[in-house]
Parts: C-alpha cells; structure tokens; sequence
C-alpha cells in the first residue's frame, strides 16, 4: 500500500481554503478570520461616536427644589420696647413648631455715636428707627396658610402692634432699601453726636484757649471739629478746636 504525503491530510486555511474548500465553507472561514477585526473596529466607531456626544444623550439634571421666598417686614412696636420685642419673637419662633423655616431673622438698626457730655466722650448704641423693628420672613401671601400663620405669630408677639402695611397686606422693604439700613449698622466709624449750632456761645475748656468763650461758627461732624470765633483785643479770630475741648454755656 502506497501512503499519501503528510500534506495531503492537512486542512487548507486562509488564502489555501480558497483553491480548496466549496464556496459556503470558504465565506464560512473568511467570516471567522474577519470577526475579530470586525468586532475591534465596531468597539472604536462606538467609542468614537460616545466621545462626540453624537448618539449618546444624558438625562438633564433635576432642577433643584426652591426655598420659600423672603422679603424684609418693618414691624412696629412700643418705643423703648424694641430690644424686649426682638428677643420675645425669637423666643417664640424657636418654640413654635415650623416657625424657623418662615421666620429667619430679627433685626433692631441701631449705629454708633460718640455722644459728648461734660467734656466726656463716650460710645452708645443709637437705634435708627424708633418704635420699629425689621423681620425677614416668607413673603405674605393671603393664599398661603403658612405665611399667614407666620404673620400671626409675628403681629401677636408681645409689644408688636402691627407691620407697616397698605391696607390689610404687608408691604415688603425693597432690597436697596434693606441692603442700605444694613450697610450703615455695619459701618466701623461711629458718629459724633452734637447739638452746638452756628451762633451758639460756647466755653473751651482745654488748650491753649481754656476758659475763654466763643461763638460758634461752623462744626465739621466727621473730623470732630468746631471752628468758633474767638475775641482777642477788639477782634473776632477763628479758633479750630476739638468738640471735646467746648461746653455749653
């Protein structure tokens, strides 16, 4: 028995099945070298068209859920009671279930004043506004029960007697309005209070001028100055001094 060569039993492949192999093994065997390529090019078209934003579309990000609006009241009071008033409402919105998300914020303007008295200068809070207080709060609305239950808690707390309102609703400040009354309670420069006015006699207690008496002639309020006319044989001279320097006569 005559054996056939060791090539004749192998398996043709590639570009060999060609010559071969019937026609539906051949695209058979193309198909199996091919898919890999295939597979590879159709990864790199995906990530190509993911990078460019083309097909792939993201959900938009829920918009985040808004607060209640808040709008600055001015509330009146007793005179002198503002203090008592403030800390009474915030005793009550820290113990009222609810209230701190519709009452924010108390506020009594006040600013510094140099206030001279007696050739002494000492420092005291003025209020701004007498008889009144400022309160930011959920914006009153007469379809709301909630802005409404917070305006009742703030018009019966003890020593209010009412917000500055047009007709029955409260009017809100504007917030230049607001932004300016705040601005000023911040201010780092105390104001000097006075009462001295042209024409007034003084006596200047300090200096070289001491127990000499003047007239007024002009105050300079933010250098803290006053210029008086002082006489000086027969004549009328200018004297700039410190407001600490002159008293009342």
């Amino acid at each position: 028995m005559i054996s056939r060569p060791e090539e004749e039993n192998k398996t043709p492949t590639g570009e060999e099945a060609k010559d071969f192999l019937p026609a539906a093994e051949t695209a058979s065997v193309a198909a199996e070298a091919a898919a890999p390529e295939a597979a590879e090019a159709e990864a790199a078209e995906t990530e190509e068209t993911t990078l460019e934003g083309g097909s792939v579309e993201s959900e938009p990000a829920a918009p985040a859920p808004e607060g209640p609006k808040r709008a600055w009241y001015v509330v009146h009071c007793y005179s002198g009671y503002e203090n008592k008033v403030k800390k009474g409402l915030e005793q009550r919105i820290l113990t009222i279930p609810g209230m701190q998300d519709l009452i924010f914020r108390a506020v009594v303007p006040t600013e510094e004043e140099i206030d001279l008295r007696e050739g002494q200068r000492k420092v005291v809070q003025r209020r701004v506004f007498p008889g009144y207080i400022l309160v930011e709060m959920v914006q009153y609305s007469p379809d709301d029960p909630k802005s409404k239950e917070a305006w009742y808690v703030v018009r019966n707390t003890p020593g209010v007697t009412g917000f500055v309102s047009s007709g029955d609703i409260p009017t809100p400040l504007r917030e230049d309005e607001v932004a300016k009354i705040l601005k000023r309670m911040e201010t780092n420069q105390p104001k000097v209070r006075v009462t001295y006015r042209p024409g007034q006699v003084v006596h200047i207690i300090d200096g070289p001028f001491a127990d000499f008496r003047g007239t007024v002639d002009e105050v300079n309020m933010e250098k803290g100055k006053v210029r008086v006319m002082v006489s000086f044989f027969g004549r009328e001279t200018p004297v700039e001094l410190d407001l600490l320097q002159v008293e009342k006569v």
